[in-house]
């Protein structure tokens, strides 16, 4: 076990970053999140599983990352692999090992390459994390005890049974981050190989962090044209997903295996998937970056407006703005479709305004932000209106957002107005015209 050696960065350094980071164009956004992180317990905030390629090929992008996460005051629980790692060791060692439904086959041999290269992967991580000043602490055998999968079909793989979690918060609570390797102990004290997906999907049974983070090379999740799928809600995708031709492998595996580990975590509960460098844009901003996958709950999809409860959509347009909207609102707006989630905390109101498709709130709860919710809502939104114009106001917190999803603006007085899939740029300025002469939403804001 590794002595956790330097002391954490001092407060006044913490609150330097943090005062930085508030400043940047995206400051807002980055408060959001780091407030939402700072009020769970500090072991709650994420579990973060590391690949052997990652630390293979970005060790010290994946040490930055996870120092700047503690400097915030932030500490992660981090559990790493090494299986492309324990490849090249067998292979100096002329031992030849076989898989069977996923699991390596495990031997005495193979055990002692294992314990060996994980123990080795261990100590890179805690020295390069320790290298950016910031504490860790190996944990390489004493976190997990397990059973035998099969002792005659797989021999010493171990499932793991429990999980020491008050020893890992120990850790946190000293000021380190933890980093915890797949080797499990079996009775008698037999040091067992674990397949990394059920360490960490244990560990995050334990913990039951806010975030899941895998970091990958990729980047994320691939889609058939081998681009990074932004967000996927399990809720109203898994299944889809799970039918196209193209998801299969260990693409179709990965998301059985992040549905199982969400099915046991509370409705706010994430999984990113994203790169080292990647990882706090993931993290603290709306647009992100990689894939955000979470259990989701249904869009509900609606053209009537009878059939909508005005006074939910009010409610949720008000608390979403932190303002008080006009008398009548609701009456005057010549509704297109309205993109309302199951819990009402996340929705997208799309009015009629002459002859374009204008998206005239886009409302989501404080309490819903960092989920994935406004990239499910604006996802459905933009699947119905190809071609789509918005406005906002300068200081709008969103709008590091929009300008992601945009594919261009222009200002006009307190307004920034947006638009996406417009193909016809001449008849922007008249658009913009337009949409800029609304009339005010909200109590207060006579200019819009």
């Amino acid at each position: 076990m590794n002595q956790a050696q330097p002391p954490s960065p001092n407060r006044d350094v913490r609150q330097t970053i943090v005062h930085l980071l508030s400043n940047m164009s995206d400051g807002k956004e980055i408060r959001s999140y780091l407030q939402r992180f700072s009020q769970v317990d500090r072991s709650r905030f994420a579990v973060i599983k590391i690949g052997g390629s990652v630390l293979a090929e970005q060790l010290e992008e994946t040490a930055a990352a996870l120092a700047f996460l503690h400097t915030v005051g932030l500490t992660p629980i981090v559990i790493h692999g090494g299986g492309s790692q324990l490849d090249q060791a067998l292979s100096r060692r002329n031992i030849e090992t076989k898989k069977l439904d996923g699991l390596r086959v495990t031997d005495a041999e193979v055990l002692d390459a294992a314990r060996g290269t994980f123990i080795e992967q261990n100590i890179l991580l805690v020295e390069a994390i320790r290298a950016q000043g910031v504490s860790a602490h190996g944990l390489t055998a004493g976190a997990f005890e397990a059973d035998y999968v099969d002792r005659d079909k797989y021999g010493l793989v171990g499932e793991p049974t429990e999980v020491h979690i008050a020893l890992i918060r120990s850790i946190v609570d000293s000021g380190a981050i933890p980093i915890l390797t797949c080797l499990g102990v079996a009775a008698g004290g037999q040091i067992v190989n674990m397949n990394a997906d059920s360490a960490t999907r244990a560990l995050v049974h334990a913990v039951q962090p806010m975030k899941i983070i895998f970091l990958a090379d990729v980047g994320g999740l691939l889609d058939e044209d081998h681009r990074v799928i932004e967000s996927i809600n399990l809720a109203s995708d898994y299944e889809h997903l799970m039918a196209q031709e193209w998801v299969h492998s260990g693409m179709r595996l990965k998301l059985a295996e992040i549905k199982r580990l969400l099915d046991d975590t509370p409705l706010s509960t994430s999984v990113s998937i994203t790169t080292p460098s990647g990882l706090v844009k993931e993290l603290f901003t709306h647009g992100g970056s990689g894939t955000l996958v979470r259990k989701g709950e249904l869009i509900g999809i609606e053209k009537d407006k009878a059939a909508i409860d005005e006074g939910q959509v009010v409610k949720l347009v008000e608390e979403a703005f932190a303002k008080t909207l006009h008398d009548g609102w609701w009456q005057s707006l010549d509704l297109d479709t309205a993109y309302l989630s199951e819990s009402m905390r996340a929705g997208a109101l799309v009015a009629r305004v002459g002859d374009f498709a204008y998206l005239d709130k886009f409302a989501i709860l404080e309490d819903a932000r960092g989920e994935g919710l406004a990239r499910t809502v604006w996802a459905c939104l933009i699947a119905d209106h190809p071609v789509l114009y918005w406005r906002s106001r300068t200081d709008n917190g969103f709008n590091a957002f929009y300008v992601e999803e945009a594919d261009g603006s222009v200002r006009r007085g307190p307004w920034t107005i947006f638009w996406k899939g417009e193909t016809e740029l001449g008849r922007v300025a008249t658009v913009a015209e337009v949409i800029a002469a609304l009339p005010a939403s909200f109590v207060g804001d006579d200019d819009g």
